[in-house]
């Protein structure tokens, strides 16, 4: 007797530890098994551990260009997106995702990525693509009929000379922006992601895309071309350098930690 009720009494401990969601020890529990990188499918995943840090959490507000922009996405295409995300943009920080790339992403997944963006936050026919500049310039652009042009499309919010409205004026004004020809940030952008801004806007930050805030007729691939060749004649080659306001240091003061 004593032996069949030691028996149920191990019996009922393993059931009920059964019942409580407990293994023996030594033993894994039962746990949601974890998919390999490149069985991870859902855009929100992807989007999140591959673009986020540079692009946003929601495709706004990140240090590279915006990718909730309906315009950018339907001026740029598919096509022209995967080959973007899949190799990068080369001289700019903008990686190689795709395996063919040297990345870490398969060619579904990258698929998955743009899918994900034009779906969510693409319309279609945004960007008026019939009338809409080209992706890259058609000519080499003129810096002088780009400054025209950038005072007639763009100063209203800018200044005629790219470094931003006078307190006075911006008060006035609809819109007003910082510096469009700081050092440091054309530094910072290349000639391609300035005409992308040019040409798609900024939404959120009242930038107008290429066809304008109604003021003066839409620009054209021309009018694109030369007032990026007229921002980009204001780069320097050492940016930030040197720093306005910052006492020279004379040779006889003693190096900081000595």
């Amino acid at each position: 007797m004593k032996r069949k009720s030691m028996g149920a009494m191990i019996l009922s401990a393993a059931v009920a530890l059964g019942a409580a969601g407990c293994h023996p020890p030594g033993k894994p529990g039962f746990r949601p098994e974890t998919m390999r990188p490149d069985q991870t499918l859902k855009f929100d995943v992807l989007y999140k551990n591959n673009c986020s840090a540079c692009h946003g959490d929601q495709g706004l507000s990140g240090a590279a260009l915006p990718m909730d922009n309906p315009v950018y996405l339907a001026w740029a295409g598919h096509d022209r997106l995967v080959q973007i995300v899949s190799n990068g943009v080369p001289n700019t920080l903008m990686p190689a995702f795709a395996y063919s790339g040297g990345g870490f992403l398969s060619d579904q997944q990258v698929e998955n990525i743009v899918n994900g963006m034009i779906s969510n936050w693409g319309k279609s026919g945004a960007s008026d693509a019939a009338n809409a500049p080209g992706y890259a310039p058609a000519s080499k652009g003129d810096v002088a009929a780009g400054k025209a042009a950038f005072q007639m499309h763009c100063a209203r919010c800018h200044g005629d000379d790219g470094q931003g409205l006078s307190p006075s004026a911006a008060k006035t004004a609809h819109a007003a922006a910082g510096s469009i020809v700081d050092s440091t940030f054309l530094s910072l952008v290349s000639d391609q992601g300035l005409r992308d801004i040019v040409v798609s806007g900024l939404p959120g930050e009242g930038m107008p895309d290429w066809r304008g805030d109604g003021t003066a007729k839409p620009m054209t691939d021309k009018d694109v071309t030369d007032v990026v060749a007229w921002l980009t004649s204001h780069r320097v080659q050492f940016p930030g350098q040197p720093f306005p306001g910052s006492p020279a240091v004379s040779a006889e003061q003693p190096a900081r930690g000595k």
